[in-house]
């Protein structure tokens, strides 16, 4: 049978459809771009180690006299002094779990730390069973080498069993509130696209704990209204653009798929529904590497850089270097820099893969180096000074 359409408003109706239908079916079928894989090269930097004796170190933040404080993932925090001695663990850590990826994670200074000398950090919390736990973030106030004050403000929900993909980085933004980056914690990724639980997500809340009013999901009676952003894997890395404010996050893939995201208030960034990974025996996952409603990463990796820790470069030691995001690289080991322009990665440049180190965090001094933290059982904090 043969469908005459005669009338103009009617072509013009059918015309449109067509054209919306070809726009979606195209920003679907779109892919992003991927890394092209370089090998490690040269950098114009000395490499500098500042101190040594560190337990799987994992988070570093500076304090305003220039001194450093360390998380070691067996659940003790020291102080670092400008010249590297390590004071005894700080008192006052609540009680983590120390298995698999989990432990004492992330820590970062208050923006107004001078005043009023609060630390905030994220860590393994057990629960009731000791198979079970969740990723929380606690804040206390630092008086000598005690951590007083100490409260959980804010924990991960449900608890499960597993010692593996807690996140997590925390970083403030310019209104002064809080990102915490979460992992799905492995066996139960397809809660990552459920927003009644905050496994697979990335946070925001205020310092104190409370939500912010402005959160995608204030008010809805079916998703938790400190989530910022859903359908994450397992984010280690977290960065606040310093032109724009933006926060990116770069996550762990499966086999293949690590990913650089801009994540965005009340969007979807897919896992496990799509990726560019696969499962670690070869398997496909989810549907594809793309579907409507679903974002679309800046960037991503496959082979894997297995990312940790990463900063926007701002100071003016490395000059070439101002506003580039660079990345710590566990696997293959490295520190990896990427040349951004207009929100799209426009170069790749990968360093030290000379050191044989898997690269956990990377930070930047108030001096204006670039300082790394070596994790294994013997960690080091490294700083990159440029060669003269």
């Amino acid at each position: 049978m043969t469908v005459s359409i005669h009338s103009a408003s009617a072509k013009s109706a059918l015309f449109a459809c067509l054209l919306i239908l070809l726009i979606a079916t195209t920003s679907v079928a779109q892919n992003a771009p991927r890394s092209t894989t370089p090998k490690s090269e040269p950098a114009p930097v000395n490499v500098v180690t500042v101190a040594t004796g560190l337990a799987n170190p994992w988070g570093l933040t500076f304090l305003p006299d220039g001194r450093m404080l360390v998380t070691e993932r067996p659940g003790r925090m020291r102080i670092v002094e400008r010249n590297g001695s390590l004071s005894e663990p700080l008192q006052g850590i609540p009680p983590v779990v120390a298995r698999g990826q989990g432990g004492l994670l992330d820590v970062i200074a208050d923006p107004q730390f001078a005043s009023n000398q609060l630390l905030y950090w994220s860590y393994a919390e057990p629960g009731q069973d000791s198979d079970v736990g969740g990723t929380a973030v606690a804040r206390g106030r630092l008086q000598g080498n005690t951590l007083q004050d100490v409260r959980v403000i804010w924990r991960q929900t449900p608890k499960v069993e597993g010692a593996l993909h807690w996140g997590s980085r925390l970083v403030f933004d310019r209104s002064g509130h809080l990102f915490i980056t979460t992992g799905e914690r492995n066996s139960y990724r397809e809660r990552a696209q459920d927003l009644s639980a905050t496994l697979g997500k990335v946070i925001r809340i205020n310092p104190d704990g409370s939500i912010p009013r402005d959160n995608p999901f204030v008010g809805r009676s079916d998703a938790r209204p400190e989530i910022w952003s859903y359908g994450h894997r397992n984010l280690q890395s977290a960065a606040l653009h310093p032109d724009t404010g933006a926060l990116w996050t770069v996550e762990h893939g499966a086999r293949g798929g690590d990913e650089l995201n801009q994540p965005q208030a009340g969007k979807n960034y897919g896992w496990p529904v799509i990726t560019y990974g696969v499962n670690y025996n070869g398997m496909k996952i989810g549907e594809g590497t793309a579907k409507a409603g679903m974002e679309q990463p800046v960037f991503y990796w496959d082979p894997v850089i297995a990312p940790s820790g990463a900063v926007f470069y701002t100071g003016e030691v490395f000059k070439d270097w101002r506003g580039d995001l660079f990345i710590g690289s566990m696997n293959p080991g490295l520190l990896v820099r990427l040349q951004i322009k207009d929100g799209k990665v426009v170069n790749e440049t990968r360093y030290l893969g000379e050191l044989n180190e898997r690269i956990r965090n990377v930070r930047q001094g108030p001096d204006g180096y670039l300082y790394l933290l070596t994790d294994n059982v013997n960690g080091r904090i490294l700083r990159l000074e440029p060669k003269r």
